[in-house]
């Protein structure tokens, strides 16, 4: 007996999207996850950074925050399947770096790179959003 194929569903498809997470390695300056899913349909991941950086000094991953996007997979309307790649991005920080610079370098990264994603960076919240390319 053969198998049928899954039909398109736009609000279990659209829903599907990259977990985003974030952490930080620097003494001073934080990062918080406000919305934690990057969705297909459009809903945005959101953080929030704060405080001055103490920043990096070494090769460690001391004084540096970085941001994970992880691999997922949802189904396009004529029934294909996409796979997208997750993405781990880390920022080493300067001294005395703000909230709002680290934001809008992460924004930069995000807009330059080779992923789906477009971000902008309002003060220190950083928004990410799925787009196809």
């Amino acid at each position: 007996m053969a198998k049928i194929p899954p039909k398109y569903n736009p609000e279990v498809e659209l829903a599907k999207g990259a977990k985003f997470e974030a952490a930080t390695f620097d003494k001073t300056q934080k990062i918080k996850v406000l919305a934690a899913k990057v969705t297909v349909g459009g809903t945005p991941g959101i953080a929030e950074v704060s405080g001055i950086a103490t920043g990096r000094n070494d090769a460690s991953i001391n004084g540096c925050i970085g941001i994970w996007l992880s691999i997922f997979r949802f189904m396009r309307p004529d029934d294909t399947i996409n796979h997208v790649a997750g993405w781990n991005i880390m920022l080493p920080l300067k001294a005395k770096q703000t909230a709002a610079a680290t934001a809008k370098a992460f924004a930069k990264i995000i807009n330059t790179g080779p992923r789906p994603y477009k971000a902008s960076a309002t003060g220190a919240k950083l928004k990410i959003v799925y787009t196809e390319k």
